[in-house]
């Protein structure tokens, strides 16, 4: 049915393209290109070796993603219908300047941030919207779990369980163990900007600022376990509180083991988590760009890697003149994603609804020209789909787990 071009082949890149392997009668052909052509050639053959009686018809490439007449080749030459972004998010608006350039639908799973400065917010994603609207495109942007999933999530909420939402609460729960001392289960760059920069939340109309980590509280996390969670900032919050304005308070609670924060901390402490390029031996070279190359690649992690993620949305807020509470999650096996597709859990909740996003686009159950955030969609549709590809949703309806 469609042609796709997948940029980027990490531990997210190998779930969308083996899920999409999976999904061949929507994607009948898919190309795998990065700036390490070796590292789509692998994907490739292990799609081969696990999947053997896929139709999808995969080819790899080499790109530098931060090279816009580089990517309009590549797309040019081998024209797809939509471009999913899986490289890094300093690379999307290179991948969307290109896509625009050729006509290509774009999809991505976290919004852009600048290289040189740890701050991410949509507004250089959103200011395109004009223009792939008149050019007939769409842009589908965070389509992850978090964000991704969790603004279904909300939107589902709002749908079905809610008049008005007031009171939203992300919560992200990793209670796995890949036995490293310390590893990152995303892109260590990505992730150790994230959990280092200050926390921020949204209450009554405007933004307020924490220290790192300074908020925390312990969390019950459904069929798993309770875990001492802490408030961050995440991009989700900043759509979500435009697309649903009758929201006073949006948090994102994310957990963390004491080990991890003691590494961190250390880390942190001698300099090692800075993006403030250092001269070393001739070369201008940031702290953290080392750290990530001496890390555990989080493809890695995946093999022997046990317990569980639990990932979910609670709302509180007003139906028929009542309060009500109701909490809509996922929880996913770690060991059971590494036996599906040789990945580890946090890379599958990002990957699968990548792959449902873009079969959804394809599709054309998720289509209008523009930039847009998947909670401007019916959620029903994304729903349905998580339960067929791997990522069953449960509800709890009448307790409240944050407070």
């Amino acid at each position: 049915m469609a042609r796709v071009l997948m940029i980027g082949a990490g531990g997210v890149g190998t779930v969308v393209a083996k899920k999409c392997a999976q999904n061949d009668s929507v994607f009948t052909e898919l190309m795998i290109a990065s700036r390490t052509k070796a590292k789509c050639d692998k994907i490739a053959d292990e799609i081969k070796q696990y999947f053997p009686e896929s139709k999808t018809v995969v080819t790899t490439a080499k790109v530098d993603a931060d090279n816009v007449p580089e990517l309009v080749a590549l797309i040019n030459e081998y024209k797809p219908e939509l471009v999913i972004n899986v490289a890094l998010p300093y690379q999307d608006l290179t991948i969307m300047d290109a896509c625009l350039e050729t006509g290509v639908h774009y999809l991505d799973t976290a919004n852009y941030e600048p290289r040189d400065v740890a701050k991410f917010e949509y507004s250089w994603q959103w200011a395109y919207r004009e223009r792939f609207e008149q050019a007939g495109l769409m842009a589908l942007l965070g389509c992850g779990f978090d964000p991704g999933a969790t603004n279904v999530f909300t939107a589902y909420h709002a749908k079905h369980y809610f008049d008005e939402i007031h009171y939203l609460d992300i919560v992200d729960c990793n209670n796995g163990d890949h036995g490293k001392a310390f590893a990152t289960n995303f892109n260590p760059e990505i992730n150790i900007r994230e959990i280092t920069a200050n926390g921020r939340y949204y209450e009554n109309g405007q933004w307020v600022e924490t220290q790192p980590l300074e908020i925390a509280q312990d969390i019950y996390y459904p069929k798993v376990t309770t875990r001492k969670s802490y408030v961050l900032y995440h991009e989700e919050l900043e759509s979500l509180v435009i697309n649903f304005p009758t929201i006073k308070r949006a948090r994102f609670w994310m957990t963390f083991g004491e080990q991890y924060i003691k590494h961190l901390t250390v880390l942190q402490n001698i300099g090692m988590t800075s993006i403030e390029p250092i001269n070393y031996n001739g070369m201008q070279i940031a702290p953290l760009e080392f750290l990530k190359a001496v890390l555990p690649a989080p493809e890695s992690l995946s093999a022997g890697y046990t317990g569980q993620t639990c990932i979910g949305v609670q709302a509180k807020g007003i139906k028929d003149g009542k309060e009500v509470v109701h909490f809509v999650y996922n929880v996913k096996d770690h060991a059971e994603c590494h036996r599906e597709v040789q990945a580890q859990g946090v890379s599958y909740t990002t990957g699968v609804p990548a792959m449902i996003g873009a079969m959804l686009m394809i599709n054309k159950v998720w289509f209008k020209a523009g930039v847009y955030n998947v909670e401007e969609f019916d959620p029903d549709p994304f729903i349905a789909e998580m339960n067929k590809w791997g990522l069953p949703v449960d509800e709890l309806a009448g307790i409240e787990l944050v407070k």
